[in-house]
């Protein structure tokens, strides 16, 4: 059966969303603001679950219609084939959003489109009540300058959860934008790979599974697991697929900070995702970092400030990393961050920026290329 889907994702992150769907053969795919459409069977859908590193989750599109009334709203989601997907005791709980729309209550839009489902359901099942004892089939909603847009979630929690980062220090980096950032740099695996403010150790992990090439949801569970017209089959080909795809070599990752609290922390996230023999974790100051003679690349997520004092201290560290860098013009260097006056302060202009949102922060990631051998 050929399903639409549908996969969120951080705004500034659809380039290389849509890219590693068509890797995964995936069918139409189409990017739009915060999203990427596509189609693909049910082996489709389960395989990007488990494989995808910038998609927050996997949508079944169940239909897509105008709705600017609560009638139309109501008579749109009850004209949708529900029967197909949610069984006669499945619980169907509902949310939702709602934007430039003359339906913006989203309580009343959830309401509307809870009734509708049932309506449509109790008619099918010939039922007087609906028991909801089942298994979960997660609803979504989206309004849309009056467009509304119906989802199965088959994801459940967020991908962007890989379940090796049940903890972490303060502003963490979402796992999917790490790995988006790696991907924007480059890495493959090749090459000398830096994060000299490893924080809970997020970026450099991405890298190492990037450079593995191991699909971050392999260990992890997906609420369509339980569905029951879509066959368990397709969960264990989509994962043996994925580590039939796994690279075993050597990698040099390194990865440092400045807080010995921090590097505990990175290194148990580490071992968590299978990763700590592949990376080396060095207690150091980011700003007298010395890796003469050395070349690579630089990736990493350095405090931003948020306030005043903060920002002010920000930029003096800002500083102090741009002297070190400039010092060592081997690397290649994308840093990311929300500082208003990043550039003055690191004291160069970058040569490529990319707007990226880090949860709802807007950030810039900052690139700036090694310089050519004999030039600094």
């Amino acid at each position: 059966m050929e399903l639409e889907l549908c996969a969120p994702c951080l705004f500034g992150l659809e380039g290389p969303l849509g890219n590693e769907l068509r890797h995964m053969d995936m069918k139409d795919v189409r990017p739009e603001n915060g999203r990427v459409y596509f189609r693909g069977d049910e082996l489709a859908l389960a395989r990007a679950n488990v494989a995808s590193r910038f998609a927050e989750r996997v949508l079944l599109v169940a239909g897509r219609f105008s709705a600017a009334t609560f009638e139309e709203l109501f008579q749109g989601v009850r004209g949708l084939p529900w029967e197909q997907y949610i069984p006669r005791n499945g619980a169907f709980p509902v949310t939702g959003w709602a934007l430039e729309s003359a339906l913006h209550s989203v309580p009343d839009c959830q309401k509307i489109v809870k009734k509708a489902v049932a309506e449509r359901l109790k008619a099918v099942y010939r039922l007087e009540w609906l028991p909801e004892d089942g298994e979960t089939y997660r609803l979504r909603f989206a309004i849309f300058k009056n467009e509304a847009a119906l989802y199965l979630d088959s994801s459940g929690t967020g991908l962007h959860k890989r379940g090796y980062r049940p903890a972490q220090v303060a502003a963490p980096l979402r796992e999917t934008l790490a790995a988006a950032m790696v991907d924007i740099a480059g890495y493959r695996g090749k090459g000398t790979f830096r994060d000299p403010f490893c924080g809970s150790g997020t970026i450099a992990i991405e890298a190492a599974l990037a450079a593995k090439n191991r699909a971050p949801g392999l260990e992890r569970t997906f609420e369509a697991q339980k569905w029951r017209w879509l066959a368990e089959d397709v969960w264990r080909r989509s994962r043996e697929e994925a580590r039939s795809r796994e690279y075993h070599g050597q990698y040099r990752i390194l990865a440092s900070d400045i807080d010995p609290r921090a590097l505990e922390l990175a290194r148990a996230n580490a071992r968590r995702a299978g990763v700590e023999e592949l990376i080396r974790f060095t207690l150091e100051d980011a700003r007298t970092l010395s890796s003469a003679g050395e070349e690579g690349t630089v990736c990493c997520n350095p405090p931003y400030g948020e306030r005043m004092l903060q920002q002010k201290e920000a930029g003096e560290l800002y500083r102090a990393f741009g002297r070190v860098m400039e010092k060592q013009p081997g690397w290649s260097v994308y840093v990311i961050s929300s500082h208003p006056d990043f550039e003055r302060c690191y004291g160069r202009k970058a040569a490529r920026r990319r707007r990226l949102y880090n949860g709802m922060i807007p950030c810039q990631l900052y690139m700036y290329p090694a310089s050519p051998p004999g030039r600094k």
